[in-house]
């Protein structure tokens, strides 16, 4: 599966580096936790969005602690499941499965027979005409980043998502001239991180192809900074952590791991986000550190050292 797949390879790289380096940047994790068990933002309770986030990168820095799982545990029964939107539904279900794997049980075991079917076809009343999903019901247009969260629900509980080429189609069309892809049609400028999502989609429905991926790297070239990072579109003029981490994995995966050198990337996520304290923040004039941005920091690391 893919977030499996991708945590291993960004848990594998980070073994790399120096063990106090990571203890820091775990008691930032786990001292996000809230009292309800579930992880906060940079505001307020915790929710599922960032909750999702500290979870992932709790497991590629060495797992979730059996103590925090069994919090979290509570925080995730008390959720509708079946009420949720994509994003808040995949932060939900991951934060399931590893609850399961750390104590041996939980929340997932806990659900119906039907529970999976269920979810499954909540999410399908969330598909478009155009092929994709919608973020609500009442969406007449897909969007790509949406469509990448309802695949990998799919994904996760073991199920196909039907309609495959309409998809493929969907996907297609959302790329522009530029060589990217945008996040819903009307958009002429394409961005990082709907290219991104793009592209993992493509791959997992096996129809990437040479040609696509050319433009793609011509478009992720085109969003380098001089920082060392990437931006989020060519018009932003600063790198940020989530377009970085979200450009160098698509370069990467599409065999291209030198667009921006490893050590000029280095220098900016040590120098420029990364917090000594513990925690990464999301680009260098932020204030502070969040488990989202946390994620995304572990994850460049994950990966230049994997």
């Amino acid at each position: 599966m893919y977030l499996m797949r991708l945590a291993d390879r960004v848990s594998r790289g980070l073994r790399k580096l120096p063990v106090e380096q990571l203890r820091l940047h775990r008691e930032f994790l786990l001292g996000q936790q809230c009292d309800s068990g579930g992880f906060r933002g940079r505001e307020g309770d915790g929710d599922l969005y960032y909750t999702g986030f500290a979870v992932r990168a709790l497991a590629v820095t060495g797992g979730l602690p059996v103590e925090n799982a069994a919090r979290l545990h509570g925080f995730l029964k008390s959720a509708d499941a079946l009420s949720l939107n994509a994003v808040d539904l995949l932060s939900w279900l991951y934060s399931a499965i590893v609850v399961e794997a750390s104590q041996g049980g939980g929340v997932l075991s806990e659900k119906p027979a039907e529970f999976a079917a269920e979810v499954l076809r909540s999410l399908l009343q969330l598909r478009t005409a155009d092929g994709g999903f919608s973020r609500t019901t009442e969406g007449a247009a897909g969007s790509t980043y949406q469509s990448f969260m309802c695949a990998l629900v799919f994904e996760l509980l073991g199920q196909q998502i039907p309609r495959r080429n309409a998809l493929v189609q969907f996907l297609y069309d959302r790329q522009r001239e530029d060589g990217g892809f945008v996040e819903i049609a009307p958009m002429k400028r394409s961005g990082t991180n709907p290219t991104a999502a793009a592209v993992a989609l493509l791959k997992s429905l096996g129809a990437m192809d040479d040609e696509i991926a050319e433009d793609v790297l011509g478009f992720l070239t085109d969003v380098v900074s001089s920082e060392g990072g990437f931006q989020a579109n060519t018009r932003i003029p600063f790198a940020d952590g989530l377009s970085t981490f979200t450009g160098l994995l698509t370069a990467q995966d599409l065999g291209r791991r030198d667009l921006i050198p490893t050590e000029q990337m280095l220098a900016y996520v040590r120098g420029g986000l990364e917090l000594e304290s513990g925690g990464f923040r999301g680009a260098v004039w932020d204030q502070q550190a969040d488990v989202e941005y946390t994620f995304y920091g572990l994850g460049i690391l994950g990966l230049l050292y994997s």
